[in-house]
């Protein structure tokens, strides 16, 4: 039982970590492009082409970290093996 409530922990760090990361990582790349396009507005269209570009990659592996927590959440692989090691560790 105590197994289970640390996948949920692990998965709840999984999905909040990753989630700030994310928020901080756009909302620094946002203001360095807004910087940036008041420098030279002339590279302002080049400029968002990346940066959609990378908020897309931020975004990627933000959902790709959830379905992985999510995973381990519904389909923990490790559990039995857990479960095993308890109950010969219990004999």
């Amino acid at each position: 039982m105590e197994v289970i409530s640390f996948v949920a922990l692990a998965a709840g760090l999984i999905i909040g970590l990753g989630a700030f990361g994310a928020c901080i990582g756009i909302g620094i790349m946002g203001s360095k492009y807004l910087e940036s396009a008041a420098r030279q507005p002339e590279l302002m269209n080049e400029l968002q082409t990346k940066m959609f570009l990378l908020a897309g990659l931020i975004d990627a592996a933000f959902i790709i970290g959830t379905g992985i927590a999510l995973w381990f959440a519904t389909a923990n692989p490790f559990l039995g093996q857990i479960a095993a090691a308890l109950a010969a560790g219990a004999k």
